[in-house]
């Protein structure tokens, strides 16, 4: 199922809460920071945010310069982006600003929750999901049925929490405050679970007025056949790799990377590499890690094109040999047409040996792209 991307947004005190137990929102962030936020607010397509943060603050959730909103109405755009809620129980005050400000609204709720909140008339275009919230299911929806492409997240602390324990965001953009709040009772940005294994990647930091912003992003793959937030930027490489290659009329253009569990990446090729004409993408990537590698058997393979299961130009396929250096997950983008090969299925030999192979096919035209001159 594609997905946007997702971002998640906060600001937190020093250590880590998102408000106090006042009356009034706790302001952790200055003038400067709040124009930032609007600035990411006009560039994405729909904002979102949990049942509590409505409940807590309740926000209007705008795009508030007005050239901003001028310029996504010029770029064909509508002037607000869509504004979602979620909510499990569907119990929202239906005089909440949320549901009389900006542009267009829809809450994601379960189907107990769709008929109270129809019942209290709440103004939003509602999405029942079943019995329970289902984050896949709400962001495919968004994707398919709403066409958002990017999601800004903007609360409350279970929301970002769901979303980062589930593997489903792609960014996480954090404004550190030089504020202590110390209320054991105030709200934490993140709560107790199971989180994604490794290091996230620092991507930004930027001083605004006294408070930072720090802009992370996961690095970890998935496990399984279950595709993560960390699967899709890495094959967004492996694809960006396939664009390296040497033109051949012979031979596929595909990019690879090998990356261990905890989100390291070991090695990235791609075919004909280095001068090699025969050389494939898994084929260079695996050459460059030392066979003895402990962290090869936890490892993911990401390849733009399925690894081939056929060939004539070395002894081993890429699929034997991604078996063969103790790798049992692969992620790829394109199955691999009979252009030079009748009935290839890479894939079957990986699974038939027990690897998992994940296929993303959202990104397969960016891995057909360096390839439309063999493809007719």
């Amino acid at each position: 199922m594609p997905f946007p991307y997702v971002l998640l947004s906060a600001a937190v005190s020093l250590d880590g809460f998102l408000d106090d137990t006042g009356p009034e929102r706790l302001l952790l962030s200055g003038p400067a920071d709040f124009d930032r936020v609007d600035a990411v607010r006009a560039s994405v397509d729909a904002i979102l945010i949990g049942a509590g943060t409505i409940r807590a603050d309740n926000p209007r959730l705008l795009v508030n310069a007005a050239e901003r909103r001028a310029a996504r109405v010029a770029a064909g755009r509508p002037e607000y982006p869509l504004k979602v809620a979620v909510s499990g129980s569907g119990d929202l005050d239906p005089d909440a600003r949320f549901w009389h400000t900006g542009g267009e609204k829809v809450l994601y709720t379960t189907d107990e929750g769709a008929e109270r909140a129809r019942r209290a008339g709440v103004a939003a275009d509602v999405v029942p999901l079943g019995p329970g919230l289902d984050w896949p299911a709400l962001l495919s929806h968004l994707y398919e049925a709403r066409g958002v492409r990017r999601l800004m997240v903007e609360g409350g602390g279970t929301v970002h929490s769901q979303l980062l324990r589930q593997g489903l965001a792609d960014e996480l953009q954090l404004v550190v405050a030089p504020l202590l709040v110390g209320d054991p009772g105030a709200p934490r940005l993140f709560g107790p679970g199971e989180y994604q294994r490794g290091r996230l990647r620092l991507l930004e930091t930027r001083r605004i007025e006294d408070v930072v912003l720090m802009r992370y992003e996961p690095t970890a793959p998935g496990s399984g056949p279950t595709a993560v937030a960390a699967d899709r930027h890495w094959l967004r490489i492996a694809c960006e790799l396939a664009v390296r290659c040497p033109p051949s009329r012979t031979a596929f253009s595909v990019g690879a990377v090998v990356v261990a569990a905890d989100g390291t990446e070991l090695a990235r090729g791609f075919s004909r590499e280095a001068g090699d004409p025969v050389v494939h993408a898994e084929e260079a990537a695996l050459a460059k890690i030392d066979p003895a590698d402990p962290r090869l058997a936890a490892a993911t393979v990401y390849s733009s094109l399925e690894p081939c299961a056929r060939r004539a130009s070395r002894p081993a396929p890429c699929a034997r040999l991604i078996l063969d250096a103790g790798v049992r997950r692969v992620v790829t983008a394109w199955r691999e047409p009979d252009t030079f090969v009748a009935g290839a299925d890479g894939s079957g030999l990986l699974t038939a040996a027990g690897a998992d192979v994940v296929v993303l096919p959202e990104y397969g035209a960016e891995a057909r792209e360096p390839n439309r001159h063999l493809l007719g």
